[in-house]
């Protein structure tokens, strides 16, 4: 039997052969991962600020389905966000359907949304509301916590839940 020498030559590869040496694949993977490292917290950020914007808009909502509540129905302000929306058949005072059902719901885009009825008249009429949006995870669905009542500021807090002697958003 005889053994045969391999020579350097032979060694090299054959340019005529294809695909891919691991050393190539591996640099590949290294870029993919670093260029997700760098996106995916990008990503979350801007995903907690939409969700962000999306609770402002609806205390804005919110605060002006108030505003026309009270105007047309002669009754106060609503105590519940119920109230605000509606089945869309019959409108009342009970179904104003001022706000669409998933934000009277109280849960949109990751913040919960809670409406607290404040004083009434001697007829029973609210005179004064509270309205609070806060993250439901903190710090993956947002970050900020908002207040808003019947003046219609919006005041926010960045740790705990917002008040009405917070900061007012510019």
């Amino acid at each position: 039997m005889r053994v045969q020498n391999k020579s350097k030559k032979e060694l090299v590869r054959d340019p005529r052969t294809k695909g891919f040496s691991l050393i190539e694949l591996l640099v590949v993977v290294a870029v993919i991962l670093i260029i997700a490292a760098i996106a995916i917290p990008n990503f979350i950020n801007s995903r907690m600020r939409a969700n962000e914007t999306s609770a402002l808009q609806s205390l804005r909502n919110i605060c002006t389905a108030q505003m026309v509540y009270t105007t047309t129905w002669g009754v106060g302000f609503a105590g519940t966000l119920p109230k605000l929306s509606g089945n869309g058949v019959v409108v009342d005072q009970n179904n104003a359907g001022l706000i669409d059902t998933a934000l009277a719901g109280g849960l949109k885009s990751g913040y919960i949304i809670t409406l607290t009825p404040g004083t009434a008249d001697s007829q029973g009429n609210l005179l004064t509301f509270s309205l609070t949006a806060d993250p439901q995870v903190p710090g993956s669905s947002g970050v900020r916590h908002f207040y808003s009542d019947q003046t219609s500021v919006i005041r926010f807090n960045p740790a705990v839940p917002a008040g009405p002697t917070d900061l007012p958003i510019n």
